[in-house]
């Protein structure tokens, strides 16, 4: 990967919706060379998929919640029944399997902090859990889904 494609990536993360006429212009190239890299760029995984990003507080969804699992059971059977049981509940809308004290980190969105009992109500009954806690975010202060592409974590250049 080299410096047209990562530049190509921060404009898609950007805005996923560019004209591949306008990509290709700001990377100079050409539209057909710049549509390739694209594919190649999907082909090799490196672009998962194209989406719209949905702002949560107009559709309703107005609290972040962030919830801690901790389970005393370890093995494959638990996890997959746990896996399955999140992908159920869309408000649950990322899961990370953590290091140290916490087992799972969900970050839930809700309506409310009656949605977010709904929630807990649906993921207690369905997979045993030995401890789970939660709490709501106050503010957001930064949030984007857009990736680093520069290779250097710590630099700000291309």
């Amino acid at each position: 990967m080299d410096a047209i494609d990562r530049k190509i990536l921060q404009l898609l993360q950007e805005d996923a919706s560019l004209p591949i006429g306008e990509i290709a212009e700001a990377v100079n190239l050409s539209a057909t060379p710049c549509w390739k890299r694209i594919q190649r760029l999907k082909k090799d995984g490196v672009i998962r998929k194209q989406v719209v990003l949905c702002d949560p507080k107009k559709l309703g969804y107005g609290a972040v919640a962030f919830v801690t699992v901790r389970t005393n059971q370890h093995n494959a059977a638990w996890l997959e029944r746990f896996a399955t049981v999140v992908q159920q509940i869309p408000e649950i809308v990322e899961v990370y399997r953590m290091t140290g004290d916490i087992d799972y980190l969900l970050r839930v969105v809700v309506r409310d902090i009656e949605g977010l009992d709904a929630v807990y109500h649906k993921l207690i009954h369905s997979v045993e859990m030995f401890d789970v806690s939660s709490s709501f975010a106050m503010e957001e202060i930064k949030y984007s889904t857009a990736v680093p592409v520069d290779g250097n974590p710590l630099s700000g250049s291309d």
